[in-house]
């Protein structure tokens, strides 16, 4: 009864260590992805604010074909 109990014991400890292994890999996949949100959403609100200086400058309406793609690329 008592090696039933520690082989147990020993599986369920791995199971609990392969476990705590998972969640700190998930835990880091999540920062990499929060990072990565961040650096898109400030990517979004650059463009936003340039298509806005576009709109003002061209009067509202259509902005001006693709400016910013076309200075990128002049790049």
């Amino acid at each position: 009864m008592k090696e039933q109990l520690q082989n147990r014991l020993s599986q369920l400890e791995a199971e609990y260590q392969k476990g705590a292994e998972r969640l700190q890999t998930l835990e880091a996949e999540i920062s990499n992805v929060k990072s990565s949100m961040l650096r898109i959403s400030g990517a979004i609100q650059v463009l936003k604010e340039e298509l806005g200086k576009e709109e003002t400058i061209t009067g509202g309406g259509e902005v001006g074909s693709n400016s910013i793609l076309e200075s990128t690329e002049e790049s």
